[in-house]
């Protein structure tokens, strides 16, 4: 029905804010981390929306790019996942960290959000890895050889075990573009990056 609301902002308040528009206050819910918290009363906002009927209530929730409504929407269609669950989400990952956790299976990744368990996490990755487009905002790593692939690799996985996610881990080293460096040599030029 809305396919964005455009108006000022009357009122930010944990987990929503409210735009007028015409004469309307529009409860609108956003994610956690949205850039609107940066918003001052009076600022004018544009947000996509989403609006989800129930037989109880009518929520709309917003998204200030077209992309994260997308992937909002998207994360719906996983069995389970609800608005509240989807939001979540949102709420602790970029939507190129959730296309990077989906594309790396980082279940730790998305575990952080609120009220998803890891059951729910393998279902995300599970149903929605080759939905998402492989390149649409994964980090990938530079073209390597396969003797440096090998110490990458064991890195990353090292990295993981210092409580780094997949996600982290593979962020960590892309900004690693020496060649054929040894495994302590790779850990120890991602962790000075952190």
């Amino acid at each position: 029905m809305f396919n964005y609301i455009k108006g000022r902002v009357a009122e930010l308040q944990p987990g929503a804010v409210v735009l007028e528009n015409g004469g309307i206050g529009f409860e609108i819910r956003v994610p956690d981390n949205s850039v609107v918290y940066m918003a001052s009363p009076g600022e004018e906002l544009r947000l996509y929306i989403a609006m989800i009927v129930r037989e109880d209530e009518v929520n709309l929730y917003g998204f200030p790019e077209k992309n994260a409504l997308a992937a909002f929407r998207r994360l719906m269609t996983v069995g389970g996942v609800g608005a509240k669950a989807a939001l979540s989400v949102l709420s602790v990952l970029s939507v190129a960290e959730l296309h990077q956790a989906i594309a790396f299976e980082d279940i730790a990744a998305l575990t952080r959000a609120n009220g998803v368990g890891k059951k729910t996490a393998q279902r995300i990755v599970l149903e929605l890895k080759d939905k998402i487009d492989a390149l649409e905002g994964v980090i990938s790593l530079p073209e390597i050889d396969a003797a440096s692939g090998n110490a990458r690799e064991e890195a990353v996985n090292a990295l993981m075990s210092l409580g780094y996610t997949k996600t982290e881990a593979m962020t960590a080293m892309t900004g690693i573009t020496e060649p054929g460096l040894s495994v302590e040599e790779y850990i120890k030029r991602a962790l000075t990056q952190r």
